[in-house]
């Protein structure tokens, strides 16, 4: 096995089958996008558990993902994908930094979901981006925008 990728919470390494990967969940902590970092002993199996967990919940519920198993405490199998760094944000009502980006009361419900992209960028803050910064950024296209978009609603619904 290779490790082919290294990142705050997570290892992501190669196995003997073409289509299948292993991520392995860390015990590392970090605050402030990488700023301080620490150890938490048990983390790696929680992050595990609960992914798990949450990945079984989707796929019992007709939404397709990476996932396949959970393999140990701390590692599952899943299938490679094309990775977009973005966080997809759906809001039913105000709380955090909408309220104070926008003014929304905090608990204020809206009409209908709200969905926002934020860029994956810790250099840059993980900003708000719209979906014409995504394609300018060449983060995704006008199909993965509303795939992403539909898989959000459908998941919040």
């Amino acid at each position: 096995m290779t490790l082919l990728y290294e990142g705050k919470a997570k290892r992501i390494f190669s196995t003997n089958q073409e289509n299948e990967l292993r991520v392995e969940y860390k015990d590392e902590v970090t605050a402030g996008n990488g700023a301080k970092k620490d150890t938490m002993a048990g983390k790696g199996r929680l992050n595990n558990q609960i992914t798990s967990i949450i990945f079984k919940y989707l796929q019992e519920n007709g939404i397709e993902s990476h996932f396949i198993k959970q393999l140990s405490e701390t590692e599952q199998l899943v299938k490679p994908v094309k990775i977009i760094p973005l966080e997809v944000v759906v809001r039913n009502i105000a709380s955090g930094s909408i309220t104070k980006r926008l003014g929304f009361e905090n608990g204020e419900v809206f009409r209908e979901p709200l969905v926002e992209f934020f860029y994956k960028n810790d250099a840059l803050n993980d900003p708000l981006i719209t979906d014409d910064h995504v394609k300018l950024l060449n983060i995704a296209s006008d199909e993965d925008i509303e795939i992403l978009k539909s898989k959000a609603l459908k998941i919040n619904n």
